[in-house]
């Protein structure tokens, strides 16, 4: 057997990323599961392997494209293993934002680009106790990305007053940003 066949754990991970072009069909595979890893995407973004950063921008953009999201939680995903890591929020961060003709593209912490459209719908939830905005946007196959708070003020310069509450249009539909009244005085 040779070194690339026996390789497993983080370093299997990374070699099937590294081996995908484009995004891996990860929806696809039906590995068994391995166990857990210790990887954590913190709510602030940052990956962390064994308690420390993970300090490459390219390994984690690697694995971010084995990411999956199960009933049973984030996995990271190769055509032979299934690990799964744990996610203090989302796994990605909607970092920046520009319009393009009527529609909104998204850029990730990990370098995705989303257009907001139907499938790839911005949401707002609000805290029932706070009132706080924690936006969202889908990226894809489950995975979402919090919207950054200066991205969401953006969103909120740029909102109209829809059926009683500030929203945004792109991709043919109108996202509202939070519950009914809200920022309209």
């Amino acid at each position: 057997m040779s070194e690339a066949e026996t390789t497993t754990g983080i370093a299997a991970v990374a070699e099937a990323a590294r081996a995908a072009r484009g995004l891996p069909p990860v929806h696809l595979w039906n590995p068994a599961h391995c166990g857990d890893i210790d990887i954590v995407i913190r709510a602030d973004g940052l990956w962390m392997h064994e308690g420390s950063p993970i300090g490459r921008a390219e390994l984690v953009r690697l694995f971010s494209t084995v990411l999956r999201l199960d009933p049973d939680g984030y996995h990271l995903v190769t055509p032979v293993e299934k690990l799964k890591i744990r996610v203090e929020d989302l796994p990605f961060r909607a970092v920046a934002m520009r319009r393009e003709g009527d529609d909104l593209v998204f850029t990730t912490d990990v370098g995705d680009e989303v257009r907001a459209e139907p499938d790839n719908a911005i949401t707002v939830e609000t805290d029932a106790v706070t009132g706080e905005p924690a936006p969202r946007v889908h990226v894809r196959r489950g995975l979402e990305a919090r919207i950054v708070r200066t991205v969401f003020y953006d969103l909120v310069e740029m909102a109209q007053e829809r059926d009683g509450r500030l929203a945004v249009f792109s991709g043919g539909v109108w996202f509202p940003l939070g519950p009914p009244g809200a920022g309209l005085s």
